[in-house]
């Protein structure tokens, strides 16, 4: 073929990318195995019976313990009356309980609603109200966010879990020194709660009504702030879920071509269970192909995350760019012996080159980086595992997935043009949640989701991430939206008008900085700050606020963030 009409062809017409994947990963994905999540769940706990499937603190929870406590949650849910495809929400950290929740949610027809323990009350009430959850599972330690909005919402049913619920006799241990030594309890009253022990006794010996649950059915309501920063559901179906764990599965394959498959793979699970990177390749992914995952409450606790680490022989690592940065810098990993390692997958944010390489050179196993979203289920684009050099791209399209380069007005672009990357595929939600208007600006005419990120593809089928079409700031693989700051910070009465930008930083990738034109001469920094504090996550807040006396505008009167981007 001549280089003309080469220039000139475009790539997603002719899927150029499937010339360059890893031998033995389809093109198309078989049709699936499974008529749900739960069907999947069931078949997988039956088949690998007696085999870890998680561990947390040193205790370990066997298929078997799954597929029963699992259970016993949802009989006891299905008791509340409680209809087909109602939502409850779940609001834990990576602690035994949040699977056994998770798949007892699902296994009794209903859907999931995925929820940051550390969201500050008016997160959670949004998120509440807008999901329409009538129950929550909530880790105690995080019981006072719910306390104070649960009036006004349409949640009935609240339960409580402990740190020590699942781990036997140590237990009461951890729960007296999460409560009484570290005080990580803030105190709270919900006279209707109920305990999770509670819970699991009310369904024991009991077995779950048979609900007919399909493919198109909904699973989980992820929470995302999409192009627009009000936080919204990205419906996320049974076959959503299911195909890209397929992708996923097929394409772990091609590392076993070159050496041995380990009698049972161990996950590390240090990236957060609500978060889609997590629950589809950690936790789905570990229970279709009967790995163990090794649950890590708080990575921020580095000395506990490398004390677990050095405890199991981890073989697949899903991570961020700046845990891997943190890890490198930590006396005790450098001594590890990594010779486990199989599969490093880097997602959530860019991995940095510099970080890749020097990881490469610590553990000999590469990082792979992928890409996707809360709305891909998560992973639309993923690089070679079989191959070791770092690409500083986001790979290849995975199977049955298309991605096509877009111009402002939708028209596919020819290789090498920076376009808009859009998404088409069988991981793709089917909308967002009560919003047909988001729905429609967010998807083109011929289905393919706009992911807001711009980027090219070569000709090897290969794609770069070159920016963002929107605002958003990437936090440490979140996303934080400048509106929603701005909005939390012109809440405050001393502020005139404010603008949002993200800067650089070493540790997160970027941080919020906030400009702030103020009202109130005397509005200081501090105060400011602790303000955001009371109503956004840590992610969000700003690290960083300059005040000016006046921002950049379009002769509209709207604040053009752009100009006060570090050039």
């Amino acid at each position: 073929m001549n280089d003309v009409s080469h220039a000139h062809m475009h790539p997603a017409a002719k899927k150029i990318w499937l010339s360059s994947y890893p031998p033995a990963v389809p093109a198309e994905l078989p049709p699936l195995a499974h008529r749900s999540i739960g069907h999947l769940f069931e078949e997988s706990c039956s088949r690998y019976g007696a085999k870890t499937a998680f561990s947390s603190m040193g205790k370990t929870l066997s298929f078997q313990d799954l597929e029963e406590t699992s259970r016993q949650i949802g009989v006891w849910l299905q008791a509340q009356g409680l209809n087909r495809g109602d939502r409850v929400a779940v609001m834990m950290p990576n602690i035994l309980q949040n699977p056994v929740v998770v798949y007892g949610i699902l296994r009794a027809g209903f859907v999931v609603v995925n929820v940051n323990p550390l969201y500050t009350p008016r997160e959670l009430e949004h998120q509440l109200n807008d999901s329409g959850a009538r129950a929550i599972f909530v880790l105690e330690n995080f019981a006072h966010t719910v306390e104070q909005v649960l009036a006004r919402t349409d949640v009935k049913h609240v339960v409580v879990a402990t740190m020590g619920d699942m781990l036997g006799l140590k237990g009461h241990i951890v729960n007296f020194v999460v409560r009484r030594v570290k005080k990580l309890v803030p105190a709270w009253s919900i006279p209707s709660a109920l305990s999770f022990k509670s819970v699991l006794s009310a369904g024991s010996g009991k077995a779950l009504t048979p609900v007919e649950i399909g493919l198109d059915d909904i699973a989980f309501l992820q929470y995302t702030g999409g192009t627009t920063g009000v936080s919204k559901g990205a419906m996320l179906t049974h076959r959503n879920l299911l195909s890209n764990k397929e992708q996923m599965a097929v394409w772990l394959e091609s590392a076993f071509l070159q050496r041995d498959r380990p009698d049972q793979l161990v996950f590390l699970c240090a990236l957060p269970l609500y978060h889609i990177f997590a629950l589809t390749v950690n936790s789905l992914m570990g229970i279709a192909i009967g790995a163990h995952n090794v649950l890590i409450a708080n990575p921020r606790d580095l000395p506990s995350l490398v004390k677990d680490m050095s405890q199991h022989k981890i073989h697949i690592f899903p991570g961020l760019n700046t845990l891997f940065n943190a890890l490198m810098n930590n006396a005790e990993f450098q001594k590890l012996d990594h010779s486990s390692l199989l599969m490093v997958f880097g997602g959530g944010m860019a991995v940095q080159r510099p970080v890749a390489e020097r990881w490469y050179k610590m553990t000999g196993c590469p990082i792979t980086e992928g890409y996707g979203l809360s709305e891909t289920s998560p992973v639309a684009t993923a690089n070679r595992i079989d191959v070791a050099e770092f690409s500083g791209t986001i790979g290849l399209p995975v199977s049955s997935t298309e991605v096509s380069i877009r111009d402002e007005d939708g028209n596919p672009l020819i290789f090498g043009e920076v376009g808009e990357i859009c998404i088409r595929g069988p991981q793709v939600m089917t909308g967002y949640w009560k919003r047909p208007d988001e729905t429609a600006k967010a998807m083109t005419a011929d289905g393919y989701f706009r992911s807001g990120d711009m980027g090219y593809m070569d000709e090897r089928g290969f794609i770069k991430i070159v920016d963002r079409k929107k605002d958003m700031i990437l936090v440490s693989g979140f996303n934080v939206y400048p509106n929603e700051v701005e909005e939390v910070a012109a809440m405050h009465p001393g502020v005139l008008e404010c603008a949002a930008i993200g800067v650089p930083d070493e540790h997160s990738g970027e941080a919020v900085k906030l400009f702030v034109v103020k009202k109130d001469p005397n509005l200081t920094e501090a105060e400011l700050k602790a303000h955001c504090a009371d109503n956004l996550t840590n992610y969000k807040r700003p690290r960083f606020i300059e005040f000016r006396s006046e921002l950049p505008k379009t002769p509209v009167g709207k604040i053009l963030r752009r100009e006060l981007r570090p050039k």
